[in-house]
């Protein structure tokens, strides 16, 4: 197995990597996801018209939930779309389009075009709607922006949302610095930390308990959870959730890789192992090392077409139990003196708040740096605790 920056895999490791993924195959098996309850929903869709927010993850099994709903009766009219589009392939941050569904000519409304929440107009005619989406637990990721503006749109129209649960592969710890609401955008809606421990559906009844709808409007929302699920189940989604999170491994790194996004720091976008890996033109020669390219989810990366230095973090599972801070410090170090951070805004957006760019300015160590967020970080875990679904 060549990968496309020259390393090969050797056959010990592709042994491990094919146990590993057996190993994923039953942990997946063991765990039914809300879409697949369809005697607990489907008596709550008959006689609807009915909307679905999903994209490539709204499975049941192998088949689309869209489709299968079809084949089951029910009256679906329109479906409304996340970032990356239906079909998931969009680049990050893309603007997707509204179009039509080429096997079913269903409409699709794009919520991340003209619009992120669904308009009234766009629900017009619509009796209930279905969320099911594939998160994977991390603030920054838009997602659970999309189910905040789908709750509120619902409230005002009076129409019902049943949020179809999916585990969170992230779900087993809870960590990173609370979202300072001065900051507040579509990468961060909410006071939570950016690695918050819950599933969708408990974030969607956190949304409507702390009252974070607009003029305190509440969601007629059900969820239907997952069996055989608790927040310790390993769990390997079954397909990428967004176009560059391909593996177990990127999708445990996520939240501590992605606020390099906005530095000079490449995270592997445009390479056969985005969020696997990290480097920079810059850094110190290495034995890794990798050459960004225009591709598929990845259009123009960062350093394109330039040899970067760095680490390679994709060749072993992984279950991280922190949001770990030293893939910032190392950059910062290594990057001393040349520019680091070059979207101070963004950086800001996604950390969600202006302190720990300072803090890395000045050089504060790890342990200073998490104790300033401890307090609210503690706060945040005791509002967590009312909205669990699962142990």
């Amino acid at each position: 197995m060549i990968s496309s920056c020259g390393y090969s895999n050797s056959p010990q490791q592709e042994e491990k990597e094919l146990v590993v993924l057996e190993d994923q195959i039953e942990q997946v098996a063991s765990v039914s996801v809300g879409a697949e309850q369809t005697t607990d929903y489907l008596p709550l869709l008959e006689d609807k018209k009915v909307g679905i927010v999903g994209n490539q993850s709204s499975l049941i099994g192998q088949t689309h939930l869209v489709d299968s709903l079809l084949t089951l009766d029910v009256n679906v009219k329109k479906v409304f779309s996340p970032e990356h589009g239906f079909r998931g392939k969009a680049d990050a941050g893309e603007h997707v389009s509204s179009e039509k569904d080429q096997k079913t000519g269903l409409p699709i409304v794009s919520l991340y075009g003209k619009n992120k929440k669904p308009t009234q107009d766009q629900l017009k005619g619509l009796d209930i709607l279905v969320f099911d989406i594939q998160d994977v637990g991390v603030r920054f990721y838009t997602y659970i922006s999309t189910l905040h503006y789908v709750m509120e749109a619902c409230a005002e129209a009076n129409i019902p949302l049943i949020v179809l649960d999916r585990p969170n592969p992230n779900g087993h710890y809870v960590d990173g610095p609370v979202l300072d609401m001065k900051y507040k955008s579509f990468v961060g809606m909410h006071p939570v930390p950016i690695v918050y421990g819950m599933t969708i559906g408990e974030y969607g009844q956190m949304i409507n308990g702390e009252g974070w709808l607009e003029k305190n409007y509440t969601c007629d929302l059900t969820v239907i959870p997952c069996k055989g699920y608790d927040h310790d189940t390993p769990y390997s989604l079954p397909v990428p959730p967004s176009p560059n999170l391909r593996s177990d491994v990127s999708i445990q790194l996520y939240p501590s890789l992605c606020i390099l996004e906005a530095t000079t720091v490449s995270v592997g976008r445009g390479t056969d192992g985005p969020f696997e890996r990290y480097g920079h033109p810059d850094f110190p020669e290495m034995d890794f090392k990798f050459m960004p390219k225009s591709g598929p989810g990845s259009k123009s990366p960062k350093h394109m077409n330039v040899k970067c230095y760095g680490y390679n973090m994709g060749d072993a599972p992984r279950r991280e139990t922190k949001f770990d801070l030293n893939f910032l410090l190392n950059s910062s170090k290594l990057l001393k003196g040349k520019t680091f951070i070059d979207r101070s805004r963004m950086f800001n957006l996604l950390s969600g708040n202006a302190e720990l760019a300072e803090q890395l300015k000045v050089g504060k160590s790890e342990e200073d740096i998490r104790s300033s967020w401890e307090e609210k970080l503690n706060a945040f875990k005791l509002i967590r605790e009312k909205y669990l679904i699962y142990e």
